[in-house]
């Protein structure tokens, strides 16, 4: 029997019907993903249903994995109330920066819960640095080196535009999970200063790129 907290699998049990529903009724898909035109319209709705809905079963099961390994002891660190919070908050700014970045592309599309699960690693990470994580789940590798390098590749996918993940949202997502996580504990601030600034490089790299008109 898998080792997972009832709101862990609850949270990835809602995101696989989601998913299953919209990738056989693209009606249902298209109703609900992040459309920046739709969502210019008044679909409010689709910055936060689009975090459910993923481009196909790898894209799913990736961070559901990821939110397999890092969900429990975040939420073991936090309580439950703060886990939910750093989750959802991490999905919703995640798609937030979205709109910002791409409110006059017209036809931009993405889905996808990274968001929310950047949120929930970036948030764990800084409570534990020495934890690992493998690469395809096998090659073992510190799990602050796959934030920084998924960030990165997210930074890159950006630039490309050509699979309707949203990347953009990895970085929001980050940036909530890093600040909430920060705020209930500011002194990690002090105990990682140096963990704190290695996982910021992707995010201000992102900046300097979005400020010189390269994304």
């Amino acid at each position: 029997m898998l080792d997972i907290s009832p709101i862990v699998l609850l949270i990835m049990a809602v995101t696989g019907f989601v998913t299953y529903k919209g990738l056989n009724d693209y009606s249902f898909f298209y109703k609900y993903c992040f459309d920046i035109d739709a969502v210019r319209a008044g679909e409010k709705h689709r910055i936060f249903t689009a975090g459910f809905l993923h481009v196909d079963w790898m894209h799913f099961i990736f961070n559901m994995m990821t939110l397999y390994f890092f969900g429990d002891y975040l939420m073991n660190s936090v309580g439950v109330v703060y886990f939910l919070l750093i989750y959802f908050v991490s999905m919703l700014i995640g798609n937030l920066i979205t709109y910002q970045m791409y409110h006059n592309k017209t036809g931009y599309r993405a889905v996808g819960a990274s968001g929310a699960i950047m949120g929930v690693l970036y948030a764990s990470i800084m409570i534990n640095p020495n934890m690992m994580l493998g690469i395809f789940f096998i090659i073992p590798i510190p799990s602050y080196l796959f934030a920084v390098l998924y960030l990165l590749y997210s930074v890159y996918g950006m630039k490309q535009q050509n699979d309707n993940i949203g990347h953009s949202a990895h970085i929001g997502g980050a940036v909530a999970g890093l600040t909430l996580i920060l705020v209930k504990y500011p002194v990690l601030i002090e105990m990682h200063p140096l963990l704190l600034g290695v996982m910021l490089i992707p995010i201000l790299l992102l900046f300097v790129l979005f400020k010189k008109g390269k994304l």
